[in-house]
């Protein structure tokens, strides 16, 4: 790990005002990601802003009928707060269904919606990487794939976005708020708030330099069946193959995000009247235009495999 500086922020526009300030500086809460990346010195920020004394840390109701939750909301509170569990579950069950115990304790909000990509070739600094080092090229297309992306991809960066929670809040229309250097606040769609990678993989989040999270929003409940299903080689500490969260009417019209997939959350709203014929003329429609590997096209018919199993456990909930 390379020396770095270190400061505590006590106001979040100060915060973003310190990260500023100090380029390539990083915000660090939990630091479940980052540190283990500053360790392999494929992170190296000069400069650390400490934000866990911000009091961003409480589950609120908002006027609306909707929640707010903090931005440094653990995992496990989040997960277990009586609110989600009843109002929200496929976002308590995507949560659970992510990283061991130990990790979700410390995991927050904000850090899990930026966790980065666990593709092997970003791992290994002796490998090209467009992502970790922008113009180096990709090792990915041609190597070893099979974890990776099928659809959204591009020339540069076949990497998959690696989280399960921001999968439910992208079917939930979840929103980010954000302040910046300013003071000034903003609120981002979950739609626009992770990219695609383009010729610019190592841009991966709409947030621009010192932007710092707040909170995370979601609209009034959804009725419905509540589901996140994840496809993985082991049953537990594994990032997807496939993930679905998905919430269902009786009369089988609802929505659905798939993960493990893209380079974000992937949704296509379009898709989504095509519920009520079932899981093959959803999934022809989620994955018009998949672009998979020699070693990961299985991944296709999986999520058509994985929605039916969905669509079939919300009959007999």
């Amino acid at each position: 790990m390379k020396p770095f500086t270190y400061e505590r922020a006590t106001t979040p526009a100060e915060a973003a005002a310190a990260v500023v300030r100090h380029p390539g500086a990083k915000f660090i809460a939990g630091g479940t990601n980052l540190l283990d990346l500053m360790k392999l010195e494929i992170e190296a920020p000069q400069h650390l802003v400490d934000v866990n004394t911000l009091k961003l840390d409480r589950i609120e109701r908002t006027p609306d009928g909707g929640v707010r939750i903090g931005a440094l909301v653990d995992n496990t509170a989040l997960a277990s707060d009586e609110r989600i569990r009843k109002d929200y579950g496929v976002l308590s069950r995507a949560i659970v269904a992510g990283a061991s115990g130990q990790l979700r304790n410390k995991a927050t909000t904000a850090g899990n919606l930026l966790q980065r990509t666990r593709c092997p070739y970003f791992y290994d600094t002796n490998q090209p990487c467009n992502k970790r080092k922008p113009g180096s090229g990709c090792a990915a297309i041609g190597g070893y794939s099979r974890q990776l992306a099928v659809i959204g991809v591009s020339n540069a960066c076949i990497a998959t976005y690696p989280g399960d929670m921001a999968i439910a809040l992208r079917v939930l229309d979840a929103k980010v708020e954000t302040v910046n250097a300013g003071g000034q606040t903003r609120t981002i769609p979950m739609a626009d708030f992770h990219r695609l990678p383009g010729d610019t993989p190592h841009i991966e989040t709409a947030l621009a330099q010192g932007e710092l999270i707040t909170a995370v929003t979601l609209p009034r409940p959804i009725q419905g069946t509540h589901i996140y299903h994840k496809v993985r080689d082991r049953n537990s500490y594994a990032f997807a193959l496939v993930s679905i969260a998905a919430v269902i009417q009786r009369d089988g019209r609802g929505r659905v995000a798939v993960g493990g997939v893209a380079h974000k959350p992937w949704r296509v709203e379009t898709a989504e009247p095509a519920m009520p014929q079932g899981a093959s003329a959803v999934a022809s429609r989620l994955m018009a235009g998949a672009k998979p590997t020699h070693d990961n096209a299985f991944k296709v018919p999986l999520v058509e495999r994985t929605l039916a199993a969905v669509m079939a456990e919300a009959k007999t909930a």
